[in-house]
């Protein structure tokens, strides 16, 4: 019988196919999203997928990255796929985060939106429908909300990927962020559709 190893391998006049793992398409949004971006995963510090997304998201929103097109392009297949519906999601609404903060450096909301597919943009205008909504509850409520200009001043390049990408500059100069969206959904605020962050929170910290 042949051994596991010689299964895996085969050879080229018979047995099974010769199987090349470094040639399969990367398991799942993160992986795929890695790939399109070129960033090998072995450079990241953190490889859970949520982190992941968010830092190629970080990544291909500068204006000198050219892989935006093909990472668009996954995401639209990806959106078709239940199982990285929310990943998918979460990933856009970093990439509309991080547009909104009108960094030179950046490309704005609507050269990223002229680059999404059909799917993508339904998802595009809900997200930024739900942060719509956030910003008028706030208004409505007289929440007290922050200028955004400190936190775009940090020169720490983990806590830009991580408070640009989680907050939004509101036309104002406000910061809008996970604080209000929590608030605006336990106060009966209307989730986006699939996901909801008050939930996500509620999973994370083993209350939900």
């Amino acid at each position: 019988m042949a051994s596991a190893a010689g299964r895996a391998v085969g050879t080229a006049t018979g047995g099974d196919l010769m199987r090349m793992p470094w040639r399969r398409r990367p398991a799942g949004l993160s992986g795929r999203l890695l790939e399109a971006a070129g960033i090998p995963r072995r450079s990241l510090a953190d490889t859970s997928d949520r982190e992941v997304c968010r830092e190629v998201a970080f990544r291909v929103v500068r204006r000198d990255n050219e892989a935006i097109a093909d990472v668009l392009t996954v995401l639209e297949e990806e959106l078709a796929n239940e199982s990285e519906y929310e990943r998918a999601v979460s990933f856009l609404e970093d990439l509309q985060n991080l547009s909104s903060h009108g960094l030179a450096a950046m490309r704005s909301s609507e050269e990223i939106r002229s680059l999404l597919g059909p799917r993508s943009m339904v998802c595009w205008n809900t997200v930024d429908g739900f942060w719509t909504e956030v910003a008028r509850w706030c208004a409505r409520t007289d929440r007290a909300l922050e200028p955004m200009t400190r936190f775009l001043e940090v020169d720490n390049r983990q806590l830009q990927a991580l408070v640009w990408t989680g907050s939004r500059t509101l036309p104002g100069g406000e910061k809008l962020g996970l604080a209000e969206a929590l608030l605006f959904e336990k106060n009966g605020g209307t989730p986006i559709p699939g996901i909801s962050h008050l939930a996500e929170v509620l999973r994370r910290t083993g209350q939900g």
